[in-house]
């Protein structure tokens, strides 16, 4: 037999009034939203909203429409109903309520709710007291004008949220922007609206004027004050660009008004991700609030509203770009990587980079354009300590050198081809740079073949191939260079050693496939270091001096070093001791 569900009363009202909302204080929020509804759904225009205080008892008065004695029982008594403005007929973006659950929230500082009204459509006036234990009594009400009069006492431990100081401050921080007129103890609360919306003499003015507004609300003064509008969304308000750089990580809140009424002072979701560089202020008239009206309901409005409010951002950069160069410069220094993230997806904001942001480059910072123009043939790193071991070599040998290890920067200049197919700006392979180096004389070469074959022989157990060429700096004496192959290699056996057996097996399988280029270690014939090395006869520390070399070279060039290469690095050590001790060279006890 089917039957219905039973609902415990008390149950329901504990869970929505003391589950629902994140903090009690939402209350006045939630009696403001009824009010200000009720004055909407009159349609007469203006309004007004009187707050008493005192005593521990609170009383909220509107001149708003009202509710006849069937009202108060279908929407008062029925917990879960929409809210009025579907019972009475009314359009749903005109009021700010949308689950009919708020007034609830009373019961999150009272045990009991009063509220006497009178219809604008006639009758008589009606009580209807709710008690949190799930109860409710109607009976005739005094009221002689239409309008509501909502009651609250505090429960113990409330009055606090009840007293005149924190309801005047509650207020003015949710129904400050309202378009009715708000007053609390016979002080007004409401003002001229949205201040981005108020009058002006001039920009200038205007712009001071926010100014001070945001310091007042975030503590800070805006790099830049953007205007923010999305149409379909009834949305309006101002966004202000951080002064000093945060991070992307940083999950960047929002301040909303729906309709006036303050939504939230910390709303996320509201911006693009990209976009943390900037914190708004917003009213909406088409967004939905969740049920507990404390964030923005995630549905396909938003999501048209948030790409909107990044057009609008995407916008403002382009235009500082094109008026305000230095500006944008500046803006760039703080937030460069915000632009970065916008630049992976927009082409505008890919222009932008290129034309306007400065990379780090061997021949000093500059932008990718201008890099371009004096290095037709520039190469970049995917790294930062390959950008440091490589730049000053690269340089000297005429190599434009890009940094592209920072975050984001190798997917933008692997993106730049989109913008121009005729851009040219490959990843820089290090063997590449053997090929600039220049060459020995033939009988300087021949001279050396004798010394580099026992170099060949003291580095072979390492893999790597030991080769002499001259180039700047000649300061430097020796220069390791992985090819792709052979870092993708040490990568790969890397990672066998430290796998279990079947994926040993799996990584073996791809090692067999990748290239046997080995790396190389060039020694510098112009340093005289490097020349004296080469000159050694047999008698010579040969293998110690050129497995010196190669544990130097890794060393400057901040090449991870394997348990083999700490252990040639410390044997080359200890060797060029004895040899320089027990060398007949080497001066005696005596002196």
């Amino acid at each position: 037999m089917e039957q219905a569900f039973q609902v415990d009363l008390r149950g329901v009202v504990d869970l929505l009034s003391r589950h629902l909302y994140a903090s009690p204080r939402v209350y006045l929020r939630e009696l403001l939203q009824n009010a200000v509804d009720a004055i909407t759904a009159r349609g007469e225009g203006g309004g007004r909203v009187e707050i008493e205080t005192g005593g521990g008892v609170l009383r909220v008065r509107d001149d708003g429409v009202g509710l006849t004695e069937s009202e108060v029982h279908s929407l008062l008594a029925t917990i879960g109903r929409s809210s009025k403005r579907d019972e009475l007929g009314f359009a749903r973006h005109d009021f700010l309520g949308q689950f009919g659950i708020g007034l609830l929230s009373a019961f999150l500082v009272a045990d009991e709710i009063e509220v006497v009204t009178r219809s604008a459509k006639g009758g008589d006036a009606v009580r209807w007291t709710g008690r949190s234990e799930g109860s409710y009594l109607v009976e005739p009400g005094e009221r002689d004008e239409p309008g509501t009069t909502v009651t609250l006492r505090a429960r113990p431990g409330s009055a606090e949220l009840l007293s005149p100081s924190v309801v005047a401050e509650l207020a003015r921080t949710y129904g400050s922007l309202l378009p009715v007129e708000l007053v609390v103890d016979g002080v007004p609360i409401t003002g001229d609206g949205p201040p981005w919306q108020a009058s002006y003499r001039d920009p200038a003015e205007r712009r001071r004027a926010l100014e001070r507004y945001c310091e007042d609300l975030y503590g800070f003064t805006p790099f830049d004050v953007v205007d923010m509008s999305v149409p379909e969304a009834g949305l309006t308000g101002v966004a202000f660009v951080l002064p000093q750089p945060v991070s992307p990580a940083a999950r960047a809140s929002h301040r909303v008004y729906l309709k006036r009424m303050l939504l939230a002072e910390s709303v996320e979701g509201l911006l693009p991700e990209w976009a943390f560089f900037a914190r708004c202020v917003v009213d909406a008239g088409e967004l939905r609030p969740t049920a507990s009206r404390e964030a923005l309901y995630e549905d396909e409005l938003l999501e048209s509203a948030r790409q909107g409010l990044g057009d609008v951002l995407r916008q403002w950069l382009v235009t500082l770009s094109e008026t305000e160069p230095s500006r944008l410069r500046a803006f760039l220094r703080l937030h460069q990587l915000g632009v970065k993230a916008m630049a992976l997806q927009d082409d505008d904001m890919l222009r932008i980079v290129d034309r306007w942001l400065d990379y780090e480059t061997s021949a000093g910072p500059m932008t990718l354009h201008e890099f371009r123009r004096r290095h037709p043939n520039g190469r970049f790193t995917g790294s930062v300590d390959e950008f440091r071991r490589l730049a000053a070599v690269a340089g000297a040998q005429g190599v434009g050198l890009v940094n592209g290890g920072y975050v984001h920067d190798t997917e933008i200049i692997e993106r730049l081809p989109e913008l121009d197919p005729d851009i040219r700006l490959a990843r820089l392979d290090a063997a590449e740079l053997t090929t600039t180096f220049g060459v020995l004389d033939p009988a300087t070469e021949l001279a050396l073949r004798p010394f580099l074959a026992a170099a060949q022989r003291a580095v072979e157990r390492l893999g790597c191939e030991v080769v002499v060429r001259e180039f700047d700096p000649a300061s430097l004496p020796a220069l390791y260079l992985p090819s792709r192959d052979a870092q993708f290699r040490e990568e790969l056996a890397r990672a066998q050693e430290e796998a279990d057996e079947l994926w040993a097996d799996v990584l073996g399988a791809v090692h067999a496939t990748v290239g046997d280029e080995r790396p190389q270690l060039v020694l510098n014939h112009r340093n005289p270091l490097a020349r004296r090395i080469m000159s050694l006869g047999d008698g010579g520390p040969v293998d110690v001096a050129v497995q010196a070399l190669y544990g130097q070279a890794l060393l400057l060039g901040h090449h991870p070093l394997r348990p083999a290469d700490t252990a040639v690095l410390n044997r080359s050590f200890i060797g060029l001791l004895e040899w320089a001790v027990h060398s007949p060279e080497a001066p005696s006890e005596h002196g």
